[in-house]
């Protein structure tokens, strides 16, 4: 257990101190937690604690210095080193800081357990009430964007990767349709067809619907990539070793939508996932093959491992169909978005630049930061394609990312305001509240986005 809604007047206080304060902090503090404070060095600097006792001994309360910003991390470094009992928050800090900072807790006492069990009791956070349904909320959505992104492929394919949508749809009243394997050329989803078609394991469109029939519709996309060799184009074992990650879009589409429904925002949502394994066999679709897509254009395949726009192309042109209020997708789509703003920070970009600029600010809010990127016309004639509508990339190595978002607005109308977000999903390195491995980026911007465009 990571958080409590019991409220605990007992539980052990938590008390942050920000190194300004500190001296008159400390003179304030009864004698001996002053000589114990003293004797240990502590100073209050930022990320540093220090665990006070009592008369006897006793764990009585734990001091932690504050910085000036980032709520979100404040307390993360305190569940790793405090020993397994309750702990409660004393602040005037407010409600959206200790938001922050609980959420924070929660992200560093994050373990994936699916294959090895933690032992032993951990420490427990008393949430305050008037934040603990936002709290818990949020962690589950991240959590469960973690979950899945660290689920290997064998247990996390495109057949478990709907049924993961199910459970979703099933606990919030959503309906589930999945077109499958060879329906999905009799149901005009061929780009999907073409990519997942190597794969033992079927190709697969998944749609969940939600909401009031008369309400805007919200369309979320999200890459389900279950796994990426590069196809033909194969990758190197470096280049493959966490692609399971590859349906990450996917994970944070699911997860927004799950917050969509917990919090009943006044849209009617349709989740839209392509599922598929980018696999290798004697029908693998082939570099220089011209494949069609359900919007009728035909892409000419420069290389197999650009398979996720792909599969994209299918899936927005259905989600423009209806005339959508908003479409929004999610994908790990390039190497380039982190050759150009790193692992931590995806880009944004849209058809709508005062809706990619909410999302950075919305994005600002609450500590999940994102970075609004062009989407520079002239690049369009570097997909050119002399025997098809156009190539799935582009004739230079540069300005990667941004060629492959303009592949995909070739597949959204106009008229419908259109968010495509190239996100890593994945911590390369662990630091406090961030274990390596699957990870939500750019998940509670939008969600923030949303709730206050619907609101």
């Amino acid at each position: 257990m990571i958080y409590t809604t019991d409220f605990d007047e007992q539980a052990i206080p938590l008390i942050p101190v920000h190194a300004t304060d500190y001296q008159q902090w400390l003179e304030n503090a009864p004698d001996h937690h002053q000589r114990w404070l003293e004797s240990s060095g502590f100073d209050a600097s930022p990320g540093k604690w220090c665990a006070l006792p009592d008369a006897r001994g006793q764990l009585e309360e734990v001091v932690f210095g504050t910085a000036d910003s980032g709520w979100l991390y404040q307390m993360a470094g305190l569940p790793s080193g405090l020993p397994a009992a309750r702990y409660r928050l004393v602040s005037v800090w407010s409600k959206d800081h200790r938001i922050q900072a609980s959420l924070g807790w929660g992200l560093a006492a994050y373990r994936f357990e699916r294959y090895v069990k933690q032992s032993g009791d951990t420490p427990v956070l008393c949430l305050d009430k008037d934040v603990a349904e936002h709290v818990l909320n949020l962690f589950d959505a991240q959590k469960l964007v973690r979950d899945l992104i660290n689920t290997p492929t064998e247990d996390m394919g495109p057949a478990e990767l709907a049924a993961d949508t199910q459970r979703q749809a099933d606990f919030f009243g959503a309906r589930v349709e999945v077109v499958s394997g060879e329906d999905l050329l009799t149901e005009n989803f061929p780009a999907i067809h073409a990519v997942g078609r190597a794969a033992d394991r079927a190709p697969q469109f998944i749609r969940m619907s939600w909401g009031e029939r008369k309400a805007p519709l919200l369309a979320l996309v999200g890459k389900g990539v279950c796994f990426d060799t590069g196809g033909l184009d194969l990758k190197n074992a470096a280049g493959m070793k966490i692609m399971k990650k590859d349906m990450g879009g996917a994970a944070h589409v699911i997860a927004l939508a799950r917050l969509v429904m917990q919090y009943e925002l006044p849209v009617r949502l349709e989740l839209l996932i392509p599922a598929v394994e980018n696999a290798v066999s004697g029908n693998a679709y082939r570099p220089g093959d011209v494949i069609g897509t359900r919007k009728g254009l035909h892409i000419e395949i420069g290389n197999t491992d650009a398979e996720g726009r792909v599969v994209l192309a299918d899936a927005l042109a259905f989600a423009c169909e209806k005339k959508p209020d908003l479409v929004i997708d999610f994908a790990t789509l390039t190497g380039a978005a982190r050759v150009a703003l790193g692992t931590d920070l995806p880009p944004v970009f849209s058809n709508r630049l005062e809706i990619a600029k909410a999302i950075v600010d919305s994005g600002d809010r609450v500590e999940d930061p994102l970075w609004m990127m062009p989407l520079y016309q002239p690049y369009k004639k570097l997909l050119k394609s002399e025997i098809a509508d156009l190539n799935n990339i582009g004739s230079t190595g540069l300005g990667g990312c941004i060629i492959a978002a303009l592949f995909l607005e070739h597949f959204v109308e106009k008229e419908v305001p259109w968010v495509h977000i190239d996100t890593y999903g994945w911590n390369q390195s662990a630091s406090p509240g961030r274990h390596v491995g699957g990870e939500a980026l750019g998940l509670r911007a939008v969600f923030n986005y949303l709730r206050e465009r619907y609101s």
